[in-house]
């Protein structure tokens, strides 16, 4: 009897916890889904929609710029990358984890971009990038933070850069 009843709660204690962990897979592919839409979207060069995947009080934060937190300053960022005519960019997730209150989530990974210097000469860029989403009212996930640097190291500064501070 001990033994039929021990194998019944670990029979039970398996089903509940295959339960709880595809409702974690269902969320977590869901932002991962969100983010392979988002990247395809700026690949495309689509403003708006590449903006859209932004809550309202999201914050961007660029690398080596000022953070942004407007709408407007968030928008300005991406219009700025596509505008250049030789940007080309994507990114894909190699991590994805959910809050366990499953309104909560953050995405990270790699992304390859190329967009023109000052001199208009392509550049080629890799790096990584986190994301925090929110699931909001609607059931649909926002990106609320937003944050990107490369891998590749820093360039020297301009000879005599250090003289003009």
């Amino acid at each position: 009897m001990k033994i039929k009843t021990l194998v019944l709660t670990h029979i039970l204690g398996l089903a509940a916890a295959a339960i709880c962990l595809a409702g974690d897979t269902k969320a977590e592919q869901a932002l991962r889904d969100a983010d392979a839409a988002w990247s395809k979207a700026a690949a495309s060069k689509d403003l708006e929609k590449t903006v859209s995947y932004y809550s309202a009080d999201a914050i961007v934060l660029p690398p080596n710029a000022p953070i942004a937190t407007t709408k407007e300053e968030i928008k300005k960022i991406w219009q700025d990358m596509l505008a250049s005519p030789s940007f080309v960019i994507s990114w894909k997730a190699t991590k994805v984890e959910v809050a366990k209150s499953g309104d909560l989530g953050f995405v990270s990974g790699t992304y390859e971009l190329t967009m023109n210097d000052a001199s208009g000469k392509p550049v080629n860029d890799r790096g990584k990038y986190v994301e925090v989403w929110e699931k909001k009212a609607d059931g649909k996930w926002k990106c609320g933070t937003d944050t990107w640097n490369s891998d590749l190291p820093a360039s020297a500064p301009a000879p005599g850069a250090e003289e003009r501070k």
